[in-house]
């Protein structure tokens, strides 16, 4: 008999490949967390020139975006394997150990990659406000956390918008690397389906049609907080 959707969704591999995708979406959502605290950290710190610590921030945008993604993954995964596991061991947490280290870095590697992009899109927001809306600002004597509230913040929010769509969708391809490390999430499962029924069309063309959708969504969702923002800028 041929193998087919019934045959996927009656050998629970439907169920698997959902469990995956909510893996991916965890993933993604954290290091997209992750990420855009570390660009609003250090685009932050570009843009004010900061000294020394622009230059850090320069070599750490520089050397993450220089390199291949999968790099970063490797080098994070396998040099801190046994130091972390040591530390868990050490608080009675042995078994998470095996479980969830797989997922952390996961999602501290991604994170330090959507940093890194992040960073430059947040620092290109804040170089595109006019300088005279802050010099303005500054003259009629507001401090300067309210001027970051109420006159930078909002500028730099409605022009990164467009960014940081481009580094979500990024980011949640990008999830798909850390199949490499064992982890569970929609690649992986999808390569173990393919493996174990030997019909491997089948399955990276649903995983493909789930990535799609989640794509999508998200830029739909994103359209909406533009349109948004655009609306809020003309009152």
């Amino acid at each position: 008999m041929e193998f087919g959707l019934w045959q996927i969704w009656d050998a629970g591999w439907v169920g698997a490949i959902l469990r995956g995708a909510a893996v991916t979406i965890a993933v993604g959502l954290l290091s997209m967390v992750a990420g855009l605290l570390i660009g609003i950290a250090c685009g932050l710190i570009k843009w004010a020139r900061i000294f020394p610590l622009s230059l850090l921030v320069d070599g750490y945008t520089s050397v993450v975006r220089g390199v291949p993604e999968l790099l970063v993954i490797y080098l994070l995964f396998f040099s801190s394997v046994e130091f972390v596991t040591k530390v868990i061991t050490a608080f009675g947490y042995a078994g998470l150990a095996e479980s969830g280290y797989a997922f952390v870095i996961a999602v501290i590697a991604i994170g330090a990659i959507s940093g890194a992009y992040s960073t430059e899109v947040i620092r290109g927001a804040l170089a595109s406000i006019p300088s005279g809306h802050i010099e303005a600002a500054r003259a009629l004597g507001l401090p300067g956390s309210r001027i970051f509230r109420r006159i930078i913040a909002p500028q730099m929010l409605r022009i990164a918008v467009p960014g940081i769509n481009n580094v979500w969708q990024t980011t949640v391809k990008d999830t798909a690397l850390v199949s490499v490390v064992g982890l569970q999430e929609l690649m992986r499962t999808s390569y173990i389906g393919a493996n174990s029924t030997r019909h491997p069309f089948i399955f990276y063309l649903i995983a493909a049609v789930v990535y799609l959708v989640i794509t999508l969504v998200s830029q739909a969702g994103f359209d909406g907080m533009e349109r948004l923002l655009r609306l809020r800028a003309r009152r």
